[in-house]
């Protein structure tokens, strides 16, 4: 075996690297954290680290894949059950128990496009597929409840601006505030809830990763 070949625990210290990657980034931006930093809160040697992740931003990539299978486990558990009005609005309740969390520092994929979105054309695209699978769902959701295509992205928008602006304001106050804004919403386009409208048989399609280049 060279220096080069795969080692047995290569998958191990991959994913330690892409968790500690995750952790950094969050907290302090891409920008912020140097590869020797990364490689010292892993636990992994320099040399080890570019063998398995050639530039930063291949590490960020698979960074924000992993957030993304994150993001969709938390909106399904979010919807389990219930009617498709309470199922969407079941998004802005995740939200706001999000908002809630010590080290909630708004949207990685907004905060990430705003570092490098417009010079790391990867980042743009990795982030606009992300947001679009997210509409994509909450379109499924609509359409479930009888609602027009329209309602999906103006649910998106405000789900979008209540990350930023919890991020900014330092509360879940506006998880509580677009929650109230889609009931109306919702309202206007299905009919205010009655508690016995008949709605379509409710089937989960998991969302679409973003293509993600090989880089091993």
């Amino acid at each position: 075996m060279t220096n080069d070949s795969p080692k047995p625990d290569d998958d191990a210290v991959r994913a330690r690297v892409i968790e500690a990657a995750d952790r950094l980034y969050y907290a302090y931006g891409v920008q912020a954290i140097g590869m020797d930093t990364l490689r010292t809160e892993a636990g992994v040697s320099l040399k080890r680290l570019y063998r398995l992740f050639p530039s930063k931003e291949s590490i960020l990539e698979q960074v924000l894949l992993h957030r993304h299978d994150m993001w969709n486990g938390l909106v399904e558990r979010a919807i389990e059950g219930g009617e498709p009005r309470e199922r969407l609005l079941a998004i802005y309740d995740m939200l706001a128990r999000w908002f809630d969390e010590d080290d909630f520092r708004g949207c990685v994929f907004i905060n990430c496009f705003g570092e490098l979105g417009t010079t790391t054309p990867r980042v743009a695209e990795i982030v606009r597929t992300h947001k679009a699978g997210f509409q994509a769902r909450l379109a499924e959701l609509v359409a479930e409840a009888g609602g027009p295509q329209s309602l999906a992205p103006q649910l998106a928008i405000l789900a979008e601006g209540a990350q930023t602006t919890a991020a900014i304001a330092g509360t879940n106050d506006a998880a509580r505030q677009a929650r109230q804004a889609a009931e109306v919403l919702i309202d206007a386009a299905l009919g205010p809830a009655t508690g016995t409208a008949q709605t379509r048989t409710s089937t989960t399609v998991t969302t679409a990763r973003p293509a993600f280049r090989s880089r091993r």
